[in-house]
């Protein structure tokens, strides 16, 4: 039996790449070669001619906003007609934070600028009072899986009907800090806010990707089982570290609530 290939592609790396977000890539082309499957890694930037329909797997990373305004110029033209088109036709995307955020319909700036997104999420962006940053856990599916990350955020993402959530947030913000969704999902496109970089932490996240991937190829996908006792220990630390962020968050809160109603410093301690 041939050798199953996977050809990955990295968008714009030399400009979204924040956090280490490089990392996915390092860890699907691992994962990849324990698999016993060939990975096939290029690279493109703006300007560069992509033929997504010989591609099985897009990763992009995040950016801060003059990264982003050009990597939105490129978007706008026909290489983001491309990978919209090809999303429809199964292309599986990662996307990560400033990514996500170019993926939707539009993100302003903190500037006051609007840029316009590839329209693949239905979701708008747009800056917020602080940033949101921490260790997250987040609840995807019906089976109690859990995705493990970091976020540094000051954009807050919202979600139109069109669009589904990634998952549910279980400790930290997700996408806005208010209504309890992270990320986003159309057809084998996920976008996220999870740094970490996400994929190490989370091996059954990324054997999904893998596997969406090779059975758009290939019609099936045989992944073997794999010794994760690594990647599971480093996935529950973020998770205990999402526990020790949310009770300081807590106690900041009610710090905050405190001073605000004026209880005097005498009685605070007793609190």
């Amino acid at each position: 039996m041939s050798v199953q290939e996977l050809r990955i592609l990295h968008l714009y790396p030399e400009l979204m790449n924040l956090y280490g977000d490089r990392g996915n890539l390092l860890a699907l082309r691992a994962r990849c070669l324990w698999h016993e499957v060939k990975p096939i890694i290029t690279e493109a930037g703006p300007g560069d001619p992509v033929d997504f329909a010989d591609r099985d797997l897009v990763v992009m990373g995040g950016g801060q906003d003059r990264e982003q305004r050009m990597v939105a110029r490129d978007l706008a033209g026909p290489l983001g007609h491309r990978l919209r088109a090809a999303v429809e036709e199964g292309l599986c995307v990662l996307a990560i934070c400033g990514s996500y955020q170019l993926l939707g319909t539009s993100y302003a700036t903190a500037a006051g600028e609007t840029l316009l997104g590839a329209g693949i999420f239905d979701s708008t962006t747009g800056p917020g009072l602080g940033r949101l940053v921490g260790h997250i856990a987040v609840a995807v599916g019906e089976h109690g899986k859990v995705l493990a990350g970091f976020e540094n955020h000051g954009g807050r993402t919202f979600l139109g009907q069109g669009a589904t959530p990634l998952g549910r947030v279980i400790r930290g913000y997700g996408n806005n800090g208010q209504d309890g969704t992270e990320g986003a999902v159309y057809r084998n496109a996920f976008g996220t806010y999870l740094h970490g970089p996400v994929l190490p932490a989370n091996p059954w996240f990324a054997d999904h990707l893998l596997r969406l991937a090779l059975e758009r190829r290939y019609g099936m996908a045989g992944l073997r089982p794999l010794d994760d006792s690594l990647e599971l220990a480093a996935h529950a630390a973020v998770v205990r570290e999402s526990r020790i962020d949310a009770r300081r968050r807590a106690r900041e809160r009610g710090r905050a609530s405190r001073e605000e109603q004026g209880t005097p410093p005498e009685k605070q301690e007793a609190i």
